[in-house]
């Protein structure tokens, strides 16, 4: 499965676009999951930087804070049990904001 879809390269806002919106009001526009455990990637913004993206939203984990993870470093990571990160593809880009879907 492909982390990002050039659908979502297309609508997902640049980096930086956003910084007047608290990131709670931030759209969300990709979710990236491990299916293995609770570790969950809220992207709100991103843009492709030499060859790779990097994205800027919540993630999900140990603890719940906003930051920068890059595409690359989602590839290679896996869960406890060795699944790689997942995209949700049931979600819709856009669709929700952070705090409709993270409690932060």
């Amino acid at each position: 499965m492909k982390l990002l879809t050039e659908q979502i390269k297309k609508s997902i806002p640049r980096l930086y676009t956003q910084e007047h919106i608290d990131i709670k009001d931030q759209k969300i526009y990709v979710k990236f999951f491990t299916p293995d455990s609770n570790w969950t990637w809220y992207a709100t913004e991103g843009q492709e930087e030499d060859g790779d993206w990097r994205f800027f939203g919540v993630v999900e984990g140990f603890e719940t804070e906003a930051g920068y993870f890059m595409l690359s470093e989602l590839m290679k990571a896996k869960g406890p049990l060795g699944l790689k990160i997942e995209r949700d593809m049931h979600f819709k880009p856009g669709e929700k904001k952070i705090n409709e879907d993270v409690k932060i």
